[in-house]
């Protein structure tokens, strides 16, 4: 019987892990990759690898074509953004990824809160959107010091500054709206919400979604969430597959969110989103809100996720491209998960680049290589997130002490978050709900 050939787009670590979940499949599909670089850890996994833009439409389209691939996947958001997915559907390769106009959902922040509002989905703060200075100051004094300001666009989990994090003025807030102006990006400003953020990941075929657990993702650089946001430092999961800070009725809420901005989708759009549906949220007072959404895993919460998933993730692709998502389970592991992202000194703002890696000590856990290269034999940190560490256990106390020893093994000029995962950190969210349920 021939065997399925799977395309996928990317070469981070996110992508690292798709590549270890599609080949883990009793089908044994041909995993071939379209990349931007040579990630060492995709390519020994790969039958085929093709390294060129990925946000090349017809690159990757002719690319799929010639290698006669049966279905694609898109790893990164850039992509989307350039219409790889409806480039690949045009060829006959059915895509998970949504198309362009789907995937406004992550990269235009004013498509997103005008479909939650227009179309009663609800979980929205108060917001506006603007495009000009006109009406930015009289809003902000509306807001008085609860505001967070997101440019439009991709912006690599850096465009979002918030108020007491960010910025510590209306003056420094409008000087940031005046530097999207004179850039011509269109920005959203909103009421900042009190609460715990969290994530919860789908699959969608259109009308039918599948659930992930519920994940912790860590955007600041540094211990306590102090520094600049970065595209995520690491990420942890219950052995429930909920969150210690969350209830049944929170996780239940994010997914009927996700569940309604898919049925949004088609109302506005006429078209089915077939791909992974990415709600980023926050546990407050008044119940569940929504943060964003994105188009595509997060990278990190799908490294723990496609490590805990036992069933079969070519199947459950199938089922989202043939919208047949209602019969199948994303069967996980029982256990907890924490990951940490092992990234370079400087990171994010002046990462060091081209610096040697050793990462032969390292046992026991899953490992996904992120912004890495191989030069004369040796791996080579390129300047982002470099190694991602993911230990399993029974709860998050053992996994966190696993994934802390290992990645403690990495030899380079690196450093992580120590904190992600520890009891210290998990009490201080816990505790914090708490008081925001006034318990």
């Amino acid at each position: 019987m021939k065997k399925k050939k799977i395309l996928l787009v990317g070469s981070g670590a996110r992508e690292h892990a798709i590549a270890c979940a599609i080949v883990r499949s009793p089908q044994q599909p041909e995993l071939l990759v379209f990349a931007s670089s040579i990630n060492p850890g995709i390519k020994d996994l790969a039958s085929e690898m093709h390294v060129g833009d990925i946000t090349d439409k017809e690159a990757v389209a002719n690319w799929g074509k010639d290698t006669q691939a049966d279905l694609a996947i898109v790893g990164p958001e850039a992509p989307l953004e350039t219409a790889v997915a409806d480039a690949l559907w045009e060829v006959g390769i059915p895509v998970v990824g949504p198309k362009q106009e789907l995937a406004q959902l992550e990269t235009s922040k004013a498509f997103t809160r005008d479909l939650l509002t227009n179309y009663g989905v609800g979980g929205s703060p108060k917001y506006k959107c603007f495009d000009s200075m006109d009406g930015v100051e009289a809003f902000l004094q509306e807001l008085g010091e609860l505001y967070v300001i997101k440019a439009n666009g991709l912006m690599g989990g850096k465009g979002v500054k918030v108020a007491g994090d960010h910025l510590h003025s209306h003056s420094e807030a409008l000087e940031y709206c005046q530097e999207l102006v004179d850039v011509g990006a269109e920005f959203v400003i909103e009421e900042k919400m009190i609460g715990v953020e969290f994530s919860l990941i789908s699959m969608c075929g259109g009308k039918t979604l599948m659930h992930f657990p519920a994940v912790q993702d860590h955007k600041r650089a540094y211990e306590g969430d102090k520094g600049p946001n970065t595209g995520g430092m690491g990420s942890y999961s219950d052995a429930d597959h909920s969150l210690p800070f969350l209830s049944a009725d929170d996780v239940n809420a994010a997914r009927e969110f996700n569940e309604k901005v898919a049925a949004a989708l088609i109302e506005k759009t006429g078209q089915p989103y077939k791909g992974v549906l990415y709600g980023g949220f926050m546990a407050t007072a008044k119940g569940v809100m929504i943060v964003e959404y994105n188009a595509r895993f997060g990278d990190p919460e799908c490294l723990n996720l496609l490590t805990l998933l036992e069933s079969d993730f070519v199947e459950i692709l199938e089922a989202v491209v043939a919208d047949a998502l209602d019969g199948i389970e994303a069967a996980c592991q029982p256990f907890a998960s924490v990951c940490k992202y092992a990234v370079p000194e400087g990171y994010p703002d002046k990462p060091l680049k081209g610096f040697n890696l050793d990462m032969s000590g390292v046992q026991g856990v899953s490992t996904y290589l992120g912004a890495v290269d191989v030069k004369d034999g040796k791996l080579v940190g390129t300047g982002s997130r470099t190694i991602a560490v993911v230990a399993l256990g029974s709860d998050i106390k053992s996994a966190e002490a696993q994934a802390e020893s290992q990645i403690l093994k990495l030899k380079g000029p690196l450093f992580h978050r120590k904190d992600i995962g520890t009891e210290e950190l998990l009490d201080q969210r816990i505790q914090t709900m708490a008081t925001i349920r006034g318990n």
